[in-house]
Order: C-alpha cells, then structure tokens, then sequence
C-alpha cells in the first residue's frame, strides 16, 4: 500500500508505555506507593496515532517483536495508521518504555527497553522509499542508529520531501548526524536543544542558531510553561507564550505538539500558526492520563483553538 496524496509518513519507535503515578511524594531508597498503567507509546507511533486521529492519512515504518505485545500494539494502531510497511522480528522483543509520575503528574525519571531498534538497518528504508517518497510531510524521531536517520534525510533532500525530526529524549538526540542539510525542521525540548548544541549559550535564539548551523531550515524549541520559541533560516523568529493548562499526565505532550504542527502543516498553514496548533494538542493530552488522548480530533481542536484565540 502506498501512501495517499497528501500524507504523512512516521519513521521511528513503538513500544509499550508502562506508567506508575506515586500516590505520595517521592522517597528515595524505599518502596513508594504507585497506580500502574500501561498503554501504547513511541514517539513516531505516538504522532502517527494522533495525525490519524486529526484525519490525515498516515503511514507509520517500524520495528516490533513477535510477542503479545505487538499483536497489541498494532491492533490497537491500525485503526489510525497505515501498519502495513511494520517490520516484525521473530524472537525479538518489542520495545518498552517506563515512567515514573510524581503525584502532580511530572515525570521523575523513565527507563527505555529499545534495543530492538538496533536491528533496523539502511536497508529497510531504502526498500520502502518507494511507499515514502509520495509522502507531504516525513516525521522521524531518533529512535534508530545515525546511519538509518541520514539515510532518511539523503532521501529526504533528493526527492525533496519535507522531513520534520523530533528527537527521543537528550540522550538520543546525539543519534542526529552533525550535517543536518536536508532536514525541514527540528522540534525539540529545551534539554534536549542544550544538549545538542552542548550549552546553554544566552537564550533560546542562541540554541537555535547552534542547530540552524548545522543546515536545519526551521528549528522549534519548547520549554513546557516557558513557552515555545522558534527561528527560521533566514532569520524569522519569535517567542510564543502558552496557556495554564491543568495537568494531569506530561506523558506525551510533546508527541502530540508535534503532530499538531504536522497537521497544521499539511493544511498548509504558517510556521507560528503550526506552532500554536501544536500547543492547542498538547493541552488536550495534559488533561488526561492517556499518552494520546482519545478526544484528540478535529472537532475538539478547533473548540479549543476558539476558546484560547
């Protein structure tokens, strides 16, 4: 199956996301009290899930193992997303993530089983480029090694397809190849920004020069309540401020900015005008403990774009 016109295409993790929210606060060196959950999770899994929740068709390339969990993980997605291009590994686990909420719903530290993106090799995209190069828009996210995430921006930039990226965490985010010429846009969270450029420098306009430099077009910072701040290649910036939203579950927030942005994107809309879309997503996921919210749709998109404007 090919992608539709006007789609969007993510490459990266799925996994299974295990939950456990402390009922007190944290005590180090001692059992804590917790409500465990477990649900669907993995960056480009997360986006795609949220695109096809938004409408848009979406075709999701990645890896999983031959257990029940998989079985799960694409009974539960395929409703949403195109699976079929799925590479499933017999023996292989599927990966897992594990996170540890404090009792107002912030994340104190998360543990990620992704070994099995490892045994993703070049090969595997370039025998699905030609169900990718059709794509609007491609979304990567960091889960894979260096050489499968240049592979994808070679053939980004040939085929002139705009490629966004959405790095996993800051310690993955060193995944990225030092040339970034060919990638359309960057979105990452404050940590993982300082992380890449490998300090804090002066603000987030510094940060982002650190990445423009390296041939990003568009680079996209966010900062939770601090806000998001973005700059172009040829110099457009600005600083946008967000909303006070209750927060039930951080947990996927920034998945769901990010495909806000892309939907946005594919309506054709501006950079900031994506951005607040973004923002308007993430705040449907704050208020509630699923890592992609159920009521993620259009409907109640733009009923929360009118109450914010």
């Amino acid at each position: 199956m090919f992608p539709e016109e006007g789609s969007i295409t993510c490459i990266g993790g799925a996994n299974v996301d295990r939950k456990a929210s402390l009922k007190n606060n944290f005590q180090k060196n001692t059992s804590n009290p917790v409500s465990t959950t477990q649900a669907l999770g993995g960056v480009a899994r997360n986006i795609a899930e949220s695109l096809g929740r938004l409408s848009v068709p979406v075709t999701l390339l990645t890896v999983v193992g031959d257990d029940q969990e998989a079985t799960w993980l694409l009974d539960k997605t395929t409703p949403y997303v195109d699976t079929s291009h799925v590479l499933r590994l017999p023996g292989k686990n599927t990966g897992s993530y594990t996170a540890v909420l404090d009792d107002s719903g912030d994340m104190i530290v998360a543990f990620a089983d992704m070994d099995i993106c490892e045994e993703v090799e070049v090969s595997f995209v370039r025998d699905k480029w030609s169900a990718i190069r059709s794509s609007k828009h491609v979304l990567l996210d960091t889960n894979f090694s260096t050489e499968v995430i240049e592979e994808v921006i070679r053939s980004c930039k040939e085929d002139h397809v705009a490629l966004c990226i959405a790095p996993v965490s800051a310690p993955k985010i060193k995944q990225l190849p030092e040339d970034l010429n060919g990638v359309t846009y960057l979105i990452c969270n404050y940590g993982e920004a300082v992380e890449w450029v490998g300090h804090k420098g002066d603000g987030y306009e510094q940060l982002a020069d650190g990445i423009l430099n390296k041939g990003v077009e568009n680079v996209v910072i966010t900062d939770g309540k601090n806000g998001i701040f973005y700059k172009q290649k040829q110099g457009t910036k600005k600083h946008l401020e967000v909303a006070e939203v209750p927060v039930t579950d951080a947990t996927g927030a920034g998945d769901a900015f990010v495909a806000g942005f892309l939907y946005a994107l594919n309506e054709d809309q501006t950079l900031e005008e994506a951005c607040k879309v973004g923002m308007n997503c993430s705040a449907l996921t704050l208020s509630t403990y699923e890592t992609v919210s159920s009521r993620l749709n259009v409907t109640n998109l733009k009923k929360r774009k009118n109450r914010s404007s």
